[in-house]
């Protein structure tokens, strides 16, 4: 009824900007411009990013649903903040289930993702180098390797957890919590050990590395919470 109304393509006009959006703020969430626990404006925001109060809603609820933010009674929208209990816990369980994943990938892996992944960690490693070695920020989806190596597990519920809930928290905490460290030209070495791992179809080999980089990662936010300013 609506396609004939001529209302569909308003509609997917509005989703697109919502998209865009939505998008947009994840970045900043994940990049820490909005930090943890900062109450969402959706005045501010509106401003920020051009756009009318509608369009913005619907990229707070879909941020909401991403459980990048999160709405109190009497206090409203905020940017999700962990507690250091939660944050270990997650990281326990990534270690686990993406120690899984590459696993599968290096049985399942066709060489063509391979390849591709390689020149995906060439392209990290430009990024890094231009931070002179301060940050490892990855896109979401395709250009992050992690996602990467759970689509290449060819494991569906694999991807369902690990690409559904804990999928964006993971990108923000793996991003700040690498910011001004020695970590990001660690973990871009710790990468490249994976690939080689899964090319070379050794499944016990790329569980145990896959398991270590994020137990090693987990390591590096420990010391963080313990001295924030080191």
């Amino acid at each position: 009824m609506t396609e004939k109304l001529g209302i569909q393509p308003i509609e997917s006009e509005t989703r697109t900007l919502a998209d865009r959006v939505c998008d947009q703020i994840a970045t900043a969430i994940v990049k820490g411009d909005l930090a943890p626990g900062q109450k969402i404006s959706e005045p501010e925001l509106a401003r920020n990013y051009g756009i009318s109060r509608g369009p913005l809603r619907e990229a707070i609820r879909r941020l909401e649903g991403w459980r990048l933010v999160e709405r109190k009674p009497h206090v409203g929208a905020r940017v999700v903040e962990l507690s250091a209990r939660e944050l270990i816990e997650i990281y326990r369980v990534r270690e686990a289930l993406e120690g899984m994943a590459c696993r599968l990938a290096a049985e399942e892996m066709p060489q063509n993702e391979i390849d591709a992944l390689r020149v995906l960690l060439d392209q990290h490693e430009a990024g890094v180098d231009q931070l002179d070695g301060r940050s490892y920020f990855q896109k979401e989806g395709d250009l992050d390797f992690h996602y990467r190596i759970v689509q290449g597990s060819r494991n569906g519920k694999l991807l369902e957890l690990l690409g559904g809930d804990l999928y964006h928290l993971v990108r923000m905490y793996r991003y700040q919590f690498s910011v001004s460290s020695s970590r990001p030209k660690r973990a871009l070495k710790e990468h490249r050990q994976i690939v080689d791992a899964i090319e070379a179809r050794d499944p016990e080999l790329a569980e145990m590395l896959m398991r270590r980089h994020i137990s090693n990662a987990r390591k590096n936010i420990e010391g963080k919470l313990k001295d924030p300013d080191e």
